[in-house]
């Protein structure tokens, strides 16, 4: 078994010396260059290349890097801020209408605690799936295994280590529910009448 597919399978692979996966991560971090020195406009065609799937009508913001890019599913309207950093080691499946607020990474990487299993470069990677209508304010990091409902808003600063259910407001380090969206929050900010 290749250590492509250990790490599809959550198993134990080694990320740091094995030939393939050094590749195929210098190839992706060379589009992303492409990509941050050319700039959305002119570098979209890249993010076509590099991501497993990608909808229509999105923006994001150089700088963008990622590991791989081939594990990455990005649904519709799709927005993300500046310095989006994706550890796509196994499934990162973003749904419609997410905003990412700037300096956030998805990382589905964990490594051992044990120093001589990290030092032979070994980790495990675990799939991470954002609903639809999700918003992820800046600072956020999105930790492997994790699944964020639809609707869900993600507060600024927070390290989110476990499951997000939707339609709630989660927030701190670690990340936990503050509250149920409500149609109240509809009038939290003015509207401008004439």
């Amino acid at each position: 078994m290749t250590e492509k597919e250990k790490a599809k399978l959550g198993y134990l692979y080694n990320a740091n010396y094995d030939k393939d996966l050094c590749d195929e991560r210098r190839n992706s971090y060379n589009i992303c260059k492409k990509y941050n020195d050319l700039g959305f406009d002119e570098g979209k065609a890249l993010l076509k290349n590099l991501f497993n799937k990608i909808g229509d009508n999105y923006f994001i913001t150089p700088p963008l890097h990622v590991d791989y890019g081939y594990n990455i599913s990005i649904g519709d309207n799709f927005y993300s801020n500046y310095n989006l950093i994706i550890l796509d080691c196994n499934d990162v499946t973003i749904g419609n209408n997410v905003f990412i607020g700037p300096n956030c990474c998805i990382a589905c990487a964990e490594h051992p605690l044990d120093y001589e299993m990290r030092n032979e470069g070994l980790e495990v990677a675990f799939p991470i799936c954002i609903g639809n209508n999700v918003w992820i304010g800046a600072n956020v990091t999105i930790l492997a295994g994790v699944t964020i409902g639809d609707g869900a808003v993600i507060g600024a600063g927070s390290v989110v280590n476990k499951d997000i259910p939707s339609n709630v407001i989660a927030v701190g380090n670690p990340c936990k529910v503050l509250r149920k969206i409500e149609e109240k929050d509809k009038y939290k900010y003015p509207f401008y009448e004439e």
